[in-house]
């Protein structure tokens, strides 16, 4: 487990969703840290606004879903007024209703700040701190803050956003590119006089462009305002389109550029890169957030077992997701529509398959594999999402008549009848990781002390330990 040294706390560097979702998963499996931020306030904008079914099962399994359900919404019908006075309805993309594999098939609308401020509660968080210096030494970093304290840490992780200070003093080149003639200008606006049923868009005089959006916010008097850069006030630019609606208040601002990096390392010694401090997207199909988050997800498990050579698999499964999400959103820039009906941008296909957490052992798999995420589905008593929820990893045994290792407060263990969401109809061992994607499927148990060693897991059964 975690070693308890003077090198023995984690500082997280960022306290946007990705630092609070991995201080989250430090904290509920008892491991210290700090985590601290330069900026003197919360952030207050609606920015990143949609949460990808994956991301709501991740917040399923943080205990948080349902707060982020009361505070937001389906994503509304688009209302397009063209620019001849008539009126066009449709859909981002189509409704979708839950099935027994993905209870939370549509994206949740819910503004940035209240998602920070969701995942920020109970978390104490540093405000108004920044970093100014890292010095790897043996058995950890020492770090510097801009108040002139020193600390040691065992890791450092930046997610410090797009204009990383923990990936610039790393030397760590982003790659990419930005493009500076392409803006959008962002605002968190009120009005009178404008419905909040549906997201309205005002085309430009081509048709295809966009001249302006106002998208009403769940749980807020706020719309999010969206138009090319232009000398006109937001009143004016309203007032262009609709003269009977007014502006009764502007918030929030800010001025959108193209721009689309990655890094090509996550990790350099003891620090690690997560979130938008390793990836920046284009906002088209609202990935950046949600695969923000997932790095998280990914390395708060791994940071706790203190553990060199699991915390190298972070970056071999994280960076293709990422260089992955990054040519979809990419693709969806260039494209200019305002169709998002791809299920890949759900996230719920991302899988490990393939990779140094992958031990798939049967002979003839079925559809549902080792690297996969762990389906839900309705079993006695509940659904398997309730089996798996919590920091443990999870072992699903279908079917399976002999022994099998005992639970443990890092592994429970259930047996199960076969279900068809894991396509299974013979006996199998399905080994789930603390992430809740599937590490390890077998039909032998030895497999699975195999795996819980290698992902330092405590099997009490494992004779061999």
């Amino acid at each position: 487990m975690f070693s308890e040294s003077r090198f023995s706390e984690i500082i997280i560097v960022g306290a946007g969703p990705c630092g609070l979702t991995l201080a989250r998963e430090l904290q509920r499996r008892g491991v210290p840290f700090r985590i601290i931020d330069k900026a003197a306030e919360p952030f207050t904008g609606s920015r990143g606004k949609g949460i990808q079914p994956r991301t709501q099962e991740v917040l399923d399994d943080l205990g948080l879903i349902d707060r982020f359900r009361a505070a937001g919404s389906d994503y509304p019908e688009l209302l397009i007024h063209l620019p001849g006075g008539q009126e066009m309805r449709r859909r981002m993309d189509p409704l979708h209703e839950p099935t027994d594999a993905a209870p939370y098939p549509n994206v949740l609308m819910v503004p940035q700040w209240r998602t920070g401020q969701l995942l920020a509660e109970r978390v104490p968080v540093e405000l108004g701190v920044g970093l100014t210096g890292l010095e790897q030494v043996e058995g950890g970093v020492r770090v510097t803050f801009d108040t002139g304290e020193t600390a040691a840490a065992r890791y450092v992780v930046g997610a410090d956003g797009g204009q990383s200070t923990v990936r610039r003093l790393l030397g760590v080149p982003f790659e990419g590119e930005t493009f500076e003639t392409e803006r959008m200008f962002i605002a968190d606006v009120r009005l009178a006089g404008l419905d909040r049923d549906s997201w309205h868009i005002w085309p430009g005089d081509d048709g295809q462009s966009l001249k302006l959006g106002l998208c009403p916010l769940p749980g807020t008097e706020d719309y999010q305002l969206t138009a090319p850069p232009t000398d006109l006030s937001v009143e004016e630019l309203v007032a262009s389109v609709a003269p009977g609606v007014k502006v009764t208040h502007v918030g929030w601002t800010s001025e959108f550029r193209a721009n689309i990096r990655m890094v090509s390392r996550y990790r350099v010694g003891d620090v690690f890169l997560a979130g938008d401090a390793a990836h920046v997207h284009s906002p088209a199909g609202g990935q950046g957030l949600n695969t923000s988050i997932q790095d998280a997800y990914n390395l708060g498990w791994k940071l706790a077992t203190g553990d060199d050579a699991l915390l190298e698999t972070y970056e071999a499964e994280r960076l293709p997701v990422a260089a992955g999400v990054l040519g979809i959103s990419t693709r969806l820039h260039d494209d200019r529509s305002m169709d998002r009906s791809d299920p890949v941008l759900r996230q719920l296909s991302l899988t490990y398959r393939g990779g140094p957490l992958a031990a798939e052992h049967r002979s003839s798999p079925g559809a549902v594999r080792a690297g996969d995420r762990a389906p839900d589905s309705p079993i006695p008593g509940g659904r398997v999402f309730d089996l798996l929820r919590g920091p443990h990893a999870t072992l699903l045994a279908f079917g399976f008549p002999g022994d099998l290792p005992s639970s443990s407060p890092g592994l429970a263990v259930h047996r199960l009848d076969p279900i068809p969401a894991y396509d299974v109809s013979a006996p199998a061992l399905f080994l789930v990781r603390p992430d809740n994607y599937i590490g390890c499927v077998s039909e032998s148990p030895a497999d699975v002390h195999d795996y819980l060693r290698l992902i330092g897991v405590r099997d009490l059964t494992d004779s061999s330990r």
